[in-house]
């Protein structure tokens, strides 16, 4: 689909492009040895699969980052696939991200990431005008944890904050939150409007592991905090209100992209002027479902 068929956006999402390598071994691994396992490969990343989510609830979305110029075509299709407007760099002897990711027998993941390409996200990867027309800027984690693309990116995030733009932001890590220091992550998110931690974020970034102390802190700082619990549903909070929504019982085949599909159908719902609590209720309700099916992003068809 070329780029003129996608409508103009109203949201530009920004971070890392990743090929998922996912891996569903037939039991506990055996160390030295083999294990039967099921191997894919899926397009990932969970900026691009935010993106593509946003794009199934219906929200016209464009995507930034980087790639390896070989995969460039491919990840551009990739996206437009999605429904997405790809606004892709490239760069010679750069490979593209790739993560593994090794699913348990209760579908939870532990992931392997060579950040590739997206460490060399830059200014000139993200002009001003990328802005225009927008009315929400979302920022993944991930393009924030190392100093090149986070000065850029927190250049974009300041313009459009200036301009009025929503700005949003996901976590992305608590790994890489707790290696560059939670308090730095804060600053470097001081212009977002609403924060998408999941509840090992949350504790990570308020230094503690009570929830409502969690709260108190992150809304103390975000005008909106979204807080996704896993099996236990999510929050939604702001200074005044918090709600809360169970998550519906589903067989769990894969956890890849569930808060990817929770944050992508809160936006989308709040983009269309839904209510707060209705809002939470169909993100909740979209993270569960793509618990049911393997990799990051909505299934075709």
């Amino acid at each position: 689909m070329p780029p003129s068929a996608l409508p103009h956006p109203r949201v530009l999402v920004v971070g890392d492009v990743m090929t998922d390598v996912i891996v569903r071994p037939e039991g506990p691994l055996v160390i030295g040895s083999d294990r039967r396992a099921k191997i894919g490969l899926y397009p990932g990343g969970s900026a691009c699969n935010q993106a593509a989510w946003l794009a199934y609830f219906g929200i016209p979305v464009a995507f930034a980052g980087r790639v390896g110029k070989r995969d460039l075509a491919t990840q551009e299709e990739a996206l437009r696939e999605a429904g997405v407007t790809p606004l892709l760099a490239a760069g010679e002897g750069e490979n593209t991200g790739m993560l593994i990711a090794i699913i348990s027998e209760t579908g939870e993941r532990s992931f392997l990431t060579d950040r590739g390409a997206n460490d060399g996200l830059s200014a000139a990867d993200l002009p001003f005008s990328l802005l225009d027309g927008l009315e929400l800027l979302h920022v993944s984690g991930y393009a924030l944890f190392t100093p090149g693309p986070r000065a850029a990116v927190m250049a974009l995030m300041a313009v459009a904050r200036a301009r009025g733009i929503t700005v949003t932001v996901d976590p992305a890590s608590v790994g890489f939150l707790e290696e560059v220091g939670p308090s730095n992550f804060l600053g470097w998110t001081s212009d977002a409007t609403i924060m998408f931690p999941n509840a090992e974020e949350a504790a990570c970034l308020a230094g503690t592991s009570d929830p409502a102390a969690q709260i108190r802190f992150l809304t103390a700082r975000y005008e909106l905090v979204a807080i996704k619990r896993g099996a236990e549903g999510a929050e939604i909070a702001s200074k005044s209100v918090r709600l809360r929504a169970a998550a519906p019982d589903v067989a769990v085949v894969d956890t890849t992209g569930a808060g990817d599909a929770f944050l992508a159908a809160f936006l989308a719902a709040r983009l269309e002027n839904m209510p707060i609590d209705k809002s939470l209720e169909r993100a909740v309700r979209a993270g569960a479902r793509a618990t049911t099916m393997l990799g990051g992003r909505p299934a075709k068809g």
